[in-house]
């Protein structure tokens, strides 16, 4: 700690991201002896949490995050779509298709932010809020790849075609490196099969969006 910083909330906080690595919640003990300090502060801390309902206790007294998280974590994602706008705006008007960075919303693919290309004479709709399962579509898949160790990873990039739209093709590349998201940024055409080069275009965009949100 620094003179900058404040010991009570670097606890506060803390304290949620213990919750958050558990499925099923801390006792004040437990927290008491992971954080290193004495059962009263816990209480204070979880006291404080909980009033801002980022903390709920159940009958048995364990802790476990509350749904306060929640409407933190709903502004998440505009914050994510304007850093990665730039990137998709360039993506979609140098390949001529639909561009979009997608995320992980529990057990499916959401489609967080769109860009359509400008000058193209048709294109594949494709709109934000759109979810799908994981394991089907460019996007979902390559979320899934990205999970996977290095040496087991596709080379960059996953290609599919007719599996969410039939007639329609996507590629996608995972976002990797950023701490607390997990996406892909790909595109979606009119074709039976997308170009390597617009594979190796894409991941080149998945990096640039992996940068911005560093």
């Amino acid at each position: 700690m620094t003179a900058e910083t404040s010991q009570t909330l670097d606890r506060g906080l803390r304290v949620l991201k213990l919750l958050a690595d558990t499925d099923h919640g801390l006792t004040v003990t437990e927290l008491s002896n992971k954080l290193g300090v004495n059962r009263t502060v816990v209480y204070r801390l979880l006291a404080t949490l909980e009033q801002h309902a980022l903390v709920r206790r159940d009958l048995g007294g364990r802790a476990r995050v509350g749904l306060g998280v929640l409407r933190l974590g709903r502004q998440v994602h505009p914050l994510v779509r304007e850093a990665a706008l730039p990137a998709l705006r360039a993506l979609a008007e140098e390949v001529g298709a639909t561009a979009h960075l997608t995320l992980v919303d529990g057990t499916e693919a959401l489609a967080v932010a769109v860009v359509e290309p400008s000058w193209t004479d048709y294109h594949v709709a494709y709109r934000t809020g759109f979810r799908h399962p994981l394991d089907k579509g460019a996007a979902g898949r390559a979320i899934l790849d990205g999970r996977r160790p290095d040496d087991e990873r596709q080379p960059g990039f996953v290609l599919t075609h007719g599996e969410l739209e039939a007639g329609a093709s996507g590629a996608a590349a995972p976002v990797l490196g950023v701490s607390g998201i997990e996406g892909s940024v790909g595109v979606v055409m009119l074709s039976e099969t997308v170009p390597e080069r617009i594979g190796h275009r894409v991941v080149r965009a998945a990096n640039q969006v992996a940068d911005a949100l560093r």
